[in-house]
């Protein structure tokens, strides 16, 4: 069952993407986290980052880095969660019309040991997904452009 979670930002797609395509920054803006640091690499594919918050410690590994499509996909190593093979994705597309970011943020992944996977599905919306997404668009409240919309492509 994937997990899901979107929101419009009041910044440009390009200005939400710099940001967020950043692999190393996410205790700055993730609600709950107290440390992201690089474990391997340099932030580009194949970087492994260790993250610790509330939730644990938690080791994930950057797998695709487009800033083309300014899409982010990876994997979990290592979590107190009772998933395994999750795979997550955000990315971020211009709203043509308003000059607005539409981020979307999801994953897929089976769980664990009889784990209820709606409830895992559902938690992880309800307290990483939402939070994480409200926390971004709070962090870029009112930056958007103000040279209009922004060109598809």
């Amino acid at each position: 069952m994937p997990a899901y979670a979107s929101t419009v930002i009041d910044a440009s797609a390009d200005e939400v993407w710099s940001y967020l395509r950043d692999f190393g920054n996410l205790a700055e803006w993730l609600p709950g986290i107290s440390s992201c640091v690089f474990e391997e690499g340099d932030g580009g594919p194949g970087t492994v980052r260790r993250i610790e918050g509330a939730g644990g410690l938690f080791r994930e590994r950057l797998l695709t880095l487009d800033d083309d499509s300014r899409s982010a996909t990876y994997e979990i190593l290592e979590s107190p969660l009772p998933v395994r093979e999750y795979r997550a994705l955000y990315r971020v597309h211009p709203v043509t019309d308003t000059g607005r970011a539409f981020v979307e943020w999801s994953a897929a992944f089976e769980t664990d040991g009889g784990a209820d996977e709606a409830k895992v599905t559902r938690n992880m919306v309800r307290y990483i997904f939402a939070p994480g997404l409200a926390a971004l668009g709070e962090r870029h409240a009112g930056r958007r452009s103000t040279a209009g919309a922004e060109p598809v492509g």
